[in-house]
């Protein structure tokens, strides 16, 4: 079976005991979460989150830079009020550079990415600062918002706070 088939077959399942319709757009936790793509990271399982708790930002890396224009619509529009950065152990963005990735596009696209930041990094936890620094010092948050930056253990299942 086609993956988008077992998604229809999955959703026809769940459509079919749903109770949730009548939830509030502004989640009720008012807070945010900046999180990896990665498939082995759940955050709303990692952070005992449930349907219309709280703002849930996904992107590789859970990098900041391409979180803050949702954080502006979270907070400005939706109420949020703090945000939780989350990054985990054994992570993609760990093992390539820009320009490896500008010489993958080329290869395998032809296409000149070089005016691209895919916003790698290599160390684990100084990115979680980096980010958590970039939404404090951001002129679309306010000053006064709590950003906490936490990794994620592939291996445990655990947080653990870096910033």
């Amino acid at each position: 079976m086609a993956v988008v088939e077992e998604v229809r077959a999955a959703n026809e399942e769940y459509a079919q005991g749903f109770s949730k319709g009548d939830l509030p757009m502004p989640p009720g936790r008012k807070f945010a979460v900046v999180a990896c793509m990665d498939a082995r990271l759940d955050p709303a399982k990692a952070l005992g989150l449930e349907e219309g708790d709280a703002h849930v930002i996904r992107n590789a890396g859970g990098r900041a830079a391409d979180a803050l224009r949702s954080l502006a619509i979270s907070q400005r529009l939706l109420g949020t009020r703090e945000v939780l950065v989350v990054h985990h152990t054994d992570c993609g963005m760990l093992t390539f550079d820009n320009p490896t990735m500008y010489g993958i596009c080329q290869e395998q696209l032809g296409a000149d990415v070089s005016d691209i930041d895919f916003l790698p990094f290599s160390d684990l936890e100084q990115s979680v600062r980096d980010d958590v620094e970039i939404i404090r010092s951001s002129p679309l948050i306010p000053n006064d918002t709590p950003v906490t930056g936490f990794v994620y253990d592939v291996k445990t299942g655990k947080i653990h706070e870096v910033a």
